[in-house]
């Protein structure tokens, strides 16, 4: 007889022995082991035995509720993660219950908060006991959102941090509920603040920024801004306001103006030393054939000034092409600059990601076949790559030269060395994370509390 149950493709788990009532689980028979969320992973000796105290985040985008954990270690093993990399990981075993049955299995022990779901269940724990059915989610039965929180309020994280404020337009996007995320979790008290519904009053006693809704905005110690290029202009205006009321910005007004004006950051760059491809900027349409010239001639890449995410970037193979484009542009009144192609990049190119000075994590982008240049938000791929030092000193000094604490510096590789592209003061966290498996949010919190001289209690 047939004693298998069938499961969906996410289900409620309850792992009781390490403290977990419930988690919810990614169920995965395409790997082969378990997996668990778990950070401050620490190895000790008990009776001779080595044992590991871990800290779960049991619940997903919830950095208030921390559950300390110890389980005693049966191996530790080599695990190649689904972005490719491998990584040694702890192994314990614990009883896992599921439905109305339970049974042991062994999880490895890492940081998920990239992957979402705080738990993988592979193919190893479900042996003889399990059928998936993908199309289907918690047939095991559904537990309220109020069952779960109220099973971890003892571990609820009292909040004695720092009063942080997320300044965006977009709460939803990865790169913000990650630093919300991560924020809560080392204690702090995070808020977003949609930049379009923040207003000032601007008063020689007492200025202020208030918040829809009637919050006045007179108490943050921090502002962490992600900003939109639409936003720029009205969003430094709010920035510039709240440094001059004392509170520390991660990236300033003046460093994030600086670098997304693309001409005058180049200009900067320069000036410090910092190698770029040889570029060219001109007023007039009479000037086309001079400027093509001055970058070596065809091909070459033509950008708009106020594109972003790789909009607005042409690559024009002939001079007959690159006139064409040009001329359209400039006829449209539209600010554009030329800049050397550099053929042996072959459409790869650098992302370093900068922390107070330090490239905390680095990866390769690859373009789309057909197209010229990295991008992921194009369909480009990444992949892990370790930065070179040339290279990472050249990122450090692009950060430096533009005045930002936190940064994503794009380098291409050319035959005379690595030149730098572009310095992004509000860079993505999605793909860097997925490609490392590094927690740049929670980098990112730490650089404050550094900043802001505060010693967390976690």
């Amino acid at each position: 007889m047939n004693t298998k149950s069938t499961i969906g493709s996410e289900e409620w788990v309850s792992l009781r022995e390490i403290n977990i009532p419930f988690v919810k689980a990614r169920v995965d028979s395409g790997a082969k082991t378990s997996s668990l969320h778990a950070v401050n992973i620490q190895p000790y000796q008990k009776d001779g035995q080595t044992w590991v105290s871990f800290d779960v985040f049991p619940i997903q985008n919830d950095g208030k509720r921390k559950v300390k954990c110890s389980a005693l270690v049966v191996d530790k093993r080599v695990v190649k993660s689904s972005s490719g990399n491998r990584e040694p990981r702890y192994v314990i075993e614990t009883f896992m219950a599921i439905g109305n049955k339970s049974w042991g299995i062994e999880l490895t022990l890492t940081n998920r908060d990239t992957m979402g779901y705080r738990m993988l269940l592979g193919r190893e724990a479900m042996k003889g006991r399990l059928i998936v059915d993908p199309e289907e989610s918690f047939l095991t039965g559904l537990i309220s959102d109020e069952t779960v929180l109220s099973s971890y309020e003892k571990h609820r994280n009292p909040q004695k941090g720092l009063r942080i404020g997320l300044l965006a337009t977009n709460q939803n996007l990865y790169s913000n509920r990650r630093i919300l995320e991560a924020a809560e979790q080392r204690g702090h008290q995070i808020s977003f603040y949609n930049i379009r519904q923040c207003f000032m009053k601007l008063d020689a006693s007492t200025p202020q920024i208030h918040y829809r809704g009637g919050e006045t905005l007179d108490s943050l110690d921090a502002v962490i801004p992600r900003i939109r290029p639409s936003q720029t202009f009205y969003a430094c205006a709010l920035l510039r306001l709240f440094e001059s009321l004392g509170v520390f910005c991660l990236n300033t007004s003046d460093s994030i103006i600086q670098s997304r004006d693309k001409l005058f950051s180049l200009q900067l760059l320069l000036s410090r030393g910092v190698k770029i491809p040889t570029t060219g900027f001109a007023s007039s349409p009479l000037d086309t054939n001079d400027l093509i010239e001055m970058v070596g001639g065809s091909p070459l890449i033509i950008k708009l000034l106020e594109g972003t995410q790789g909009k607005g970037v042409v690559l024009a193979e002939t001079k007959k092409a690159a006139e064409s484009v040009i001329n359209a542009f400039k006829s449209l009144k539209a600010n554009i600059l030329v800049q050397e192609f550099i053929k042996e990049a072959d459409g790869k190119d650098l992302r370093c990601f900068v922390i107070n000075g330090k490239v905390v994590a680095s990866m390769q982008r690859t373009a789309t076949p057909g197209e010229f240049r990295a991008n992921v938000h194009l369909g480009g791929s990444t992949s892990v790559i370790r930065a070179t030092t040339e290279e990472t000193k050249l990122a450090i000094k692009a950060t430096k030269a533009m005045g930002l604490v936190v940064a994503g510096v794009d380098i291409i590789r050319s035959s005379s060395g690595p030149l730098v592209l572009e310095v992004n003061s509000s860079p993505g966290l999605e793909g860097i994370e997925a490609a490392t498996n590094k927690d740049i949010a929670q980098m990112m919190i730490k650089s404050i509390e550094k900043k802001c001289n505060f010693t967390p209690n976690v």
